[in-house]
C-alpha cells in the first residue's frame, strides 16, 4: 500500500518540488497551500490531493487533515514547509506584523503538528521534517524576527524528537541553505523607515550582498526535496539534515567557531 506525505505551502519552490518527488516515487501525496489555484499543475498528477490550508487558521488545517485521511486512508509523513522571512530593523515593525512572523512561522507549525500527531500516535508510526534554515543556527543583521522563529522551530524540533519517539514518530529538521526559491519575492517581507538613519548603512550592505551577481551558492529546491526525501526513508533516527553546499560550510564554521570569530567573519564578509 503506498505511503502518504501531507506537505504545508506546496504551490511553489521546496514544497512543489518535494510534492513532484514524493508523486514520482509512488507515494500519496496531500499537497496543500492557502489559494489552491495555485496548485494546478499538481493537481494533474496521480494520487495527489490539492486542498486549502493556511497554517494561521485553525479550521483549514482540520479540514485539510480529514481530508487527506479520507482521500488516502492514514498520513505517514508531514513536512512543514510553509513559512516566510521578515526582515529590517526591529523597531521599524509594527506588532501585528511581528505576529503574523511567528504566528506562521512557530504557531502554524505546531497546530499542523497537534493536528497530525494524535493520527500517528494511534498508528504507532509516522515521520515529521519540520523545515529550518542554516538562519536556525547562525543569523545575518536585520533578521531578529526571522531568525527568532527558525531557532524556535530548530529548539521545538529537538524537544520532539525525544516526546514522539515514544509514539514511534520520527521528528527531523532539514537546514537549508540559499536556494533560488521566491523567498525574496512574495515569501519576503522586508521593512524598513529611512528616517532611522542609523540602519541604513547595514540595510545597503546587507541588499548588496544578496543580490543575484554576489550569490554564487545558490542551490535548487530539488536539492532540498531530495535531502526531505532522505530524511524520511533513511531509516534513521537522524534529527538534523543539511541541505546545500554553503549550509554545509557555514553551519560547519558556526560549530568550530567562537562568538567572537563567527560574528567577526561574518561583519567582514558583510563590510560591517
Amino acid at each position: 500500500m503506498a505511503q502518504t506525505i501531507l506537505i504545508t505551502g506546496a504551490s511553489t519552490g521546496i514544497g512543489r518540488e518535494t510534492a513532484k518527488l514524493f508523486q514520482s516515487k509512488g507515494w500519496n501525496v496531500i499537497a496543500t497551500m492557502r489559494t489552491v489555484e495555485n496548485g494546478a499543475e499538481l493537481a494533474e498528477l496521480d494520487n495527489v490531493l490539492v486542498t486549502r490550508l493556511d497554517v494561521t487558521d485553525a479550521a483549514s488545517i482540520e479540514a485539510a487533515v480529514a481530508a487527506g485521511i479520507e482521500k488516502f486512508g492514514a498520513i505517514d509523513a508531514l513536512l512543514n514547509n510553509a513559512g516566510y522571512g521578515a526582515y529590517g530593523p526591529l523597531e521599524a515593525f509594527p506588532l501585528e506584523r511581528i505576529r503574523r512572523q511567528f504566528d506562521t512561522n512557530v504557531i502554524g507549525l505546531l497546530e499542523v503538528t497537534k493536528a497530525v500527531v494524535p493520527h500517528m500516535r494511534a498508528r504507532g508510526t509516522g515521520c515529521i521534517v519540520n523545515i529550518s534554515s542554516i538562519g536556525g543556527q547562525m543569523t545575518f543583521p536585520l533578521g531578529t524576527l526571522y531568525h527568532g522563529t527558525k531557532f524556535a522551530v530548530e529548539g521545538l524540533s529537538e524537544a520532539l524528537h525525544y516526546e514522539l519517539e515514544a509514539a514511534g514518530i520520527k521528528v527531523a529538521i532539514v537546514e537549508p541553505g540559499i536556494i533560488a526559491t521566491d523567498f525574496g519575492g512574495r515569501s519576503f517581507d522586508f521593512v524598513n523607515d529611512e528616517s532611522m538613519t542609523e540602519y541604513q548603512p547595514v540595510v545597503q550592505k546587507l541588499f548588496a550582498a544578496w543580490s543575484p551577481e554576489n550569490l554564487t551558492t545558490v542551490s535548487q529546491p530539488s536539492v532540498v526535496s531530495d535531502v526531505i526525501w532522505t530524511a524520511i526513508t533513511d531509516g534513521t533516527a537522524t534529527l538534523r539534515y543539511r541541505a546545500g553546499a554553503d549550509a554545509e560550510e557555514l553551519l560547519t564554521n558556526r560549530k568550530n567557531l567562537d562568538d567572537e570569530a563567527f560574528i567577526g567573519g561574518m561583519k567582514a564578509q558583510l563590510g560591517l
